[in-house]
C-alpha cells in the first residue's frame, strides 16, 4: 500500500478521489461502498479507478463509520481487483462493526479529554497559559491563565485563536497544521509572536505531548504554550549562571531563547553561527533538563516570577 499511497500524495488524487463524495452515506448508514455511488460501467471508465487504482492492482472499497460526540473517522479497508467488491453481508456486518467501533471510540474519547484535562492543570498550576486543539486546530478549551490573556488583541472565534493581527493569524494556523501533519506525538514549533495592542507580543509555542495526543481517538492533539514577555521578563545572566550553571554565552542564548528568538535569530544576534547556537542549545536544554524550547521558557519564566 505504501507506494500506492504516496502516489496517491504525490500526483495529486488526494484532491481527486471520488469517494469523498460517499461522506453523507457513511454518516448516515454506518457503512458505505462505490456501488453508493457509481455502478461497474462507471468504475470501469472513471480516471480514479483506471488510471490511479489499476495499476496498483487495487479497486474496491468499504468505508466504516466510527464516531463519537463529534468526532467522525473513517476506517477504510480496500480489494485488489481479483478479491472483488465487499458483498451485501459483508456490508451489513460492517455496519455492525461500526456501531461497536463507536462505543469504544466514546470510551477513548473520555478517557482522553481525563488526560488533557490533568495536562491542563498542570500548567495551571506553574500559572503557564496554555489551550488545548483538537485535531483540526479549533480551541477545545484554554486553561485560567489562558483566558486572562484574552481580549482584543487575542481572541477565540468560532473555536479558533485568533490575533487582531491577520498576518499572525495566519503564521500561527501554518505552525498547526504543519504541526498536526507531523507523525511525531512528541513535536514542537518554533514561538509565533502575536502581536498585541499595547507591550510586547505574545509567544505562542505550539506542540504535542505524547501521553496527551497518544493516538488519532484523542481529543487534544496540540497543546499552545502562550508566554507574556511583558509579565515574565527573562531572568539575568547571573542568576541563570548561578542556578544551571550555565555559561556566559549559554546564558545569553537562553535569555534569547526566552525573549522569543528562534535559534538562528539568537544565533545571528550574538553573532556566533547557526551551529554554534544549535550545540549551546543542546547544552542548555541538558542543564535544565528541559527538551524543547517551550519548556526552557516556561522554566525560566517561572524562575523569573520568584526572583
Amino acid at each position: 500500500m505504501a507506494p500506492a499511497l504516496d502516489t496517491y500524495v504525490r500526483d495529486g488524487w488526494i484532491d481527486r478521489d471520488e469517494r469523498y463524495r460517499l461522506i453523507n452515506f457513511l454518516d448516515r448508514k454506518g457503512v458505505t461502498s462505490e456501488f453508493d455511488l457509481l455502478t461497474s460501467d462507471d468504475i470501469a471508465k472513471h480516471p480514479y479507478y483506471q488510471e490511479f487504482l489499476a495499476p496498483f492492482g487495487l479497486r474496491w472499497c468499504a468505508a466504516v463509520k466510527i464516531a463519537a460526540g463529534d468526532d467522525f473517522w473513517s476506517l477504510s479497508l480496500q480489494r485488489s481487483i481479483q478479491q472483488g467488491p465487499f458483498t451485501p453481508d459483508e456490508m451489513r456486518q460492517l455496519a455492525d462493526l461500526s456501531r461497536q467501533l463507536g462505543s469504544v471510540a466514546a470510551v477513548a474519547r473520555a478517557i482522553g479529554f481525563g488526560r488533557a484535562d490533568a495536562a491542563l492543570d498542570a500548567f495551571s498550576a506553574t500559572e503557564t497559559p496554555a489551550v488545548m486543539l483538537d485535531r483540526s486546530g479549533n480551541v477545545l478549551r484554554p486553561n485560567a491563565p489562558a483566558e486572562r490573556l484574552l481580549g482584543r488583541g487575542l481572541q477565540i472565534t468560532r473555536r479558533r485563536l485568533v490575533s487582531f493581527d491577520r498576518t499572525a493569524t495566519d503564521a500561527l494556523d501554518r505552525s498547526l497544521k504543519a504541526l498536526l501533519c507531523s507523525p511525531d506525538t512528541a513535536a514542537s514549533m518554533p514561538p509565533v509572536p502575536l502581536p498585541r495592542l499595547q507591550g510586547r507580543p505574545l509567544l505562542a509555542y505550539p506542540l504535542r505531548l505524547p501521553k496527551v495526543s497518544y493516538n488519532a481517538l484523542a481529543p487534544c492533539q496540540a497543546i499552545v504554550i502562550l508566554i507574556d514577555p511583558d509579565a515574565r521578563p527573562p531572568p539575568p545572566e547571573a542568576v541563570l549562571q548561578s542556578c544551571f550553571r550555565l555559561t556566559a554565552s549559554e546564558a545569553r542564548l537562553a535569555r534569547k531563547i526566552c525573549s522569543g528568538h528562534g535559534v538562528e535569530a539568537a544565533a545571528d544576534e550574538l553573532g556566533v553561527s547557526y551551529e554554534t547556537g544549535r550545540n549551546q542549545l543542546k547544552s542548555v536544554f541538558a542543564k535544565t533538563q528541559t527538551h524543547r524550547q517551550s519548556e526552557l521558557v516556561a522554566l525560566l519564566t517561572r524562575l523569573s516570577n520568584g526572583r
